[in-house]
């Protein structure tokens, strides 16, 4: 197996779970996953289809994030002055969220066929500083975005709970 190929089932396989939940939570969006507020799905969402966009547009390939509008919606506490908002009004609807979560997605496999194996040693175009070792090359970039949908994973699961809804993995 190539490396790229590896990177296509990591992308796939992370979608495919942290999507299972997220579109399970459709009819309650701002659920939080905790007593004390967090996270909640419709953030999660944007903010995975915001940071995928950034990540693969303007780190790795040098350009403008084109959902650079979402920033203060979505943008991670680093970037944003507040975390998630509980107002269904402050955010885009989640339908919009949702097929511009599928649009990013085969942007980014699209840039993803682009690259040999080889190409994944290359360095990104902008790196954000400070964070050289994680995403300094064009692999460390694609990892990133692997492993981010999974990050959230647990907080959407949680969310779901606080909802009173069942696993959905057992």
């Amino acid at each position: 197996m190539k490396a790229v190929d590896y990177i296509r089932m990591g992308l796939e396989t992370s979608k495919m779970f942290v999507l299972g939940l997220l579109d399970d939570m459709k009819d309650a969006p701002l659920a939080q996953p905790t007593a004390n507020g967090g996270n909640h799905p419709l953030w999660i969402l944007g903010h995975l289809t915001y940071g995928e966009a950034n990540i693969v547009n303007h780190i790795i390939l040098g350009n403008e994030n084109p959902l650079i509008e979402w920033k203060e919606m979505f943008g991670n506490n680093l970037e944003v002055s507040r975390g998630p908002v509980t107002d269904a009004d402050y955010y885009l609807p989640w339908d919009e969220v949702r097929r511009k979560f599928d649009d990013v997605r085969a942007e980014t496999l699209n840039t993803l066929d682009r690259f040999s194996d080889e190409d994944l040693d290359l360095p990104s175009k902008n790196c954000p500083p400070g964070r050289e070792q994680l995403m300094g090359t064009v692999g460390g970039c694609f990892l990133v975005l692997t492993l981010h949908p999974l990050m959230h994973y647990g907080q959407v699961a949680d969310a779901r709970r606080m909802a009173g809804r069942d696993p959905l993995f057992a």
